[in-house]
């Protein structure tokens, strides 16, 4: 006589995976937020070199806007940090509220200060904070639950 030890099978195994609210998460919402989170960071991650070289197109930048020097380089140690906190999955919701906050304030300096065109570039540094801001703020809403301080008060 022969028998088949059939094989165990896990009961968590057929469940989906969950997210921090409880509801199922997706595949393709999981690379939704990985771009999120990426293109940010990429945004930001490119310029900082610039930053803290004191490139000359920066140096003018923040000459304008009267912080040169301590601007500059505070404005890069934030941005480094931001980018540091958006590659680290778990802390990525407050990587993306500190990227709303400082792609903000580039918007708003090229709206109030700079213009849209900053020394013949088409306007493609205006263009990349508006998208780091709008992607930031998109992934910041759909953590807002993982945030500290306002998670409850904003959470579903």
């Amino acid at each position: 006589m022969t028998t088949s030890a059939s094989p165990s099978v896990d009961a968590t195994a057929s469940q989906p995976e969950t997210r921090t609210d409880g509801r199922p998460a997706s595949r393709s919402g999981g690379l939704v937020n990985l771009a999120l989170r990426l293109v940010p960071a990429a945004i930001m991650g490119q310029t900082l070199a610039f930053k803290f070289s004191a490139a000359a197109e920066p140096v003018w930048i923040f000459t304008q806007l009267g912080v040169e020097p301590w601007g500059r380089l505070a404005t890069a140690s934030f941005e480094t940090l931001a980018v540091a906190l958006l590659l680290i999955p778990r802390l990525s919701a407050l990587g993306s509220a500190l990227t709303v906050a400082l792609m903000a304030g580039a918007v708003g300096s090229h709206l109030t200060v700079l213009g849209i065109e900053v020394q013949g570039d088409g306007g493609a540094l205006f263009a990349m904070a508006c998208v780091a801001l709008g992607l930031s703020y998109v992934a910041a809403w759909r953590q807002r639950a993982e945030l500290p301080l306002v998670g409850k008060l904003l959470g579903d």
